[in-house]
């Protein structure tokens, strides 16, 4: 599966175009997002291009995010940031509400994948963007791959990245918000979560346009610390 998953990227550094044209990258870099669904808190972006070198043996477990425990992630988080040009950036919630979810899912996508090409000092790479978006406004060669944090080695370490951070943010804040149960639901509309909102209100984490229909007579709280 591993073995897969960096042969993967390295057949995507070849390209041929319709016409036979032959493009040949120096670098592949995967990006992916965590915290799209959730109706608190931000988004989180992470953008890996693991060294040529690698030992691919460390990385047996590499996967998903989504299909891994917190204790493996917690694992490969290290192993990743070890071994691989690597970025991590957020974007908040005021942020969210102001351009919609997917642009700021996006947004840190192309922040993270940016630090990174300037880490790497070359324009030759090609970036694989997990899901059927393609990064906007982005200068440089990308391709969006459905699926791709269970297909291309550097998506799945972006995707850990991206996951464990933003989970890391979510146990923080949820010392000033105790009830609202962060800790365990990350944000997510969880039924506690749900009557944690109606009975206590919001407060500034909250991303009011995913709480149209629970908001109505709910207190708000916007402006607590």
């Amino acid at each position: 599966m591993i073995m897969d998953l960096f042969e993967f990227d390295k057949n995507e550094k070849t390209i041929i175009s319709p016409l036979g044209l032959k493009t040949t990258y120096d670098f592949i870099i995967g990006s992916d997002e965590a915290g799209r669904g959730p109706a608190s808190g931000g988004v989180w972006a992470g953008a890996v291009c693991f060294f040529n070198d690698v030992d691919k043996n460390l990385f047996k477990k590499l996967n998903d995010s989504k299909k891994l425990s917190p204790k493996i992630r917690e694992e490969l988080f290290d192993l990743i940031i070890q071994n691989s040009f690597y970025s991590i950036k957020s974007v908040d919630v005021e942020t969210i509400e102001k351009i919609n979810i997917l642009n700021a899912s996006l947004l840190a996508m192309k922040l993270a994948v940016k630090e990174v090409i300037d880490k790497l000092k070359t324009k030759n790479i090609l970036t694989l963007v997990d899901g059927n978006k393609l990064i906007k406004d982005f200068p440089h060669p990308q391709k969006y791959i459905i699926k791709g944090d269970m297909l291309s080695a550097n998506i799945a370490g972006a995707s850990i990245l991206a996951k464990v951070s933003r989970d890391n943010y979510m146990l923080e804040i949820d010392k000033q918000f105790p009830q609202y149960d962060w800790k365990n639901n990350k944000g997510y509309l969880t039924k506690k979560h749900i009557e944690a909102i109606k009975k206590y209100g919001i407060c500034k984490y909250h991303r009011k346009s995913f709480l149209k229909n629970i908001l109505k007579g709910a207190r708000n709280n916007s402006d607590a610390v």
